[in-house]
């Protein structure tokens, strides 16, 4: 298996319109952050894309990546959804639409929002096959498996992608630990987790929750992610134990 960050900040990305850096040194790339997203791929080569970001255009070509197998969302939320429209380009030669999943609240949202991407119309064929997680249990040879975790006031998918061999669990947008994500976690290779700021935030993790979860969850190894301007990834980095790092653009481990 092999974990591709396509993005790793928060909702207005580092560094903020303005130039604004916070305390992320300018001159270090790994701290210009563009909108979450993650690529799992499987030991044959196929691809399985977890939210299409605001910059999921720029996050393909910087990787180099033109087509994928399936896609996730784990809600929603502009900076996680509205990319959207750059699968398009992926559905071209392809048999059938994409297949894509999402639990049934995120299912309704984007039907509600993106119809035209689920149907079609005009002439132009559907781009994805849109379903919910209930029956879903295999995906590009892994197997899949979810929880619902609280997001502030909302809802976010967290998932966990196993080989039989690896295994890799996905935890954005998070605003509490329940023991259900635990279970999810348990033992991963790699898990990558929201990661906002070092202060509490009502909505999402940050540092000490973050770190709860990879210690509570027996992960091998930590990839903390969804990371505001507050965060520098040096002097985050320097902070963190052993076994637990800052994700940045463009961060690949092969398993």
């Amino acid at each position: 298996m092999k974990l591709l960050i396509l993005g790793s900040g928060t909702s207005t990305g580092v560094p903020r319109l303005g130039n604004d850096w916070g305390a992320c040194d300018p001159d270090n790339p790994k701290n210009r952050r563009t909108r979450v997203s993650i690529i799992v791929e499987a030991d044959d080569g196929q691809r399985v894309l977890v939210d299409t970001s605001t910059d999921l255009r720029q996050q393909l070509l910087a990787n180099d990546i033109a087509s994928i197998d399936a896609v996730f969302w784990t809600h929603d939320h502009a900076d996680h959804c509205h990319g959207i429209d750059d699968l398009r380009v992926m559905r071209y030669g392809r048999d059938g639409p994409i297949p894509g999943y999402a639990a049934n609240e995120t299912v309704r949202r984007l039907r509600q929002r993106f119809g035209y991407v689920f149907a079609g119309q005009h002439g132009y064929p559907t781009i994805v096959n849109l379903d919910t997680l209930d029956r879903l249990r295999i995906v590009a040879g892994m197997r899949v498996e979810w929880c619902q975790v609280r997001h502030g006031p909302a809802q976010s998918t967290a998932f966990r992608f196993d080989n039989g061999t690896h295994s890799i669990g996905y935890a954005t947008d998070i605003s509490e630990i329940p023991d259900e994500l635990v279970s999810l976690m348990d033992g991963v290779d790699i898990l990558v987790v929201d990661c906002l700021r070092r202060e509490p935030h009502p909505t999402h993790a940050h540092l000490g929750m973050a770190l709860e979860l990879a210690e509570r969850s027996g992960a091998r190894r930590t990839v903390l992610t969804h990371l505001d301007k507050s965060l520098d990834y040096q002097a985050l980095n320097d902070e963190t134990p052993v076994g637990v790092e800052a994700a940045y653009d463009g961060m690949e481990i092969a398993l």
